[in-house]
């Protein structure tokens, strides 16, 4: 039987996949006019945001090592284009 990880990378190519990276910090906002609270962490040695969606809060990831699945996606903001990357699947390792 295929891993849940394998069966998203085959189904959609454009998934990357990350395995036993820390976590330097994790920020939780509530979204405006949402039930949402949108998570931000950061992983060592990468320079961009990594962005989940959850309807409660997650318990704080700081220095945690956890497996991610995700996609990159660019924000226009203020006339800024950033990289940001689009968690799918989070799990502590």
């Amino acid at each position: 039987m295929r891993s849940p990880v394998k069966k998203l990378l085959e189904t959609h190519r454009e998934l990357i996949h990350m395995e036993m990276q820390k976590v330097a910090s994790h920020v939780q906002r509530n979204e405006k006019n949402s039930e949402w609270i949108i998570n931000t962490i950061t992983i060592e040695g990468y320079d961009v945001p990594f962005r989940f969606k959850r309807k409660t809060e997650y318990r704080n990831l700081k220095g945690a090592r956890i497996n991610l699945t995700y996609y990159r996606t660019v924000e226009n903001v203020s006339g800024f284009d950033l990289e940001v990357m689009n968690v799918v699947r989070i799990k502590r390792s």
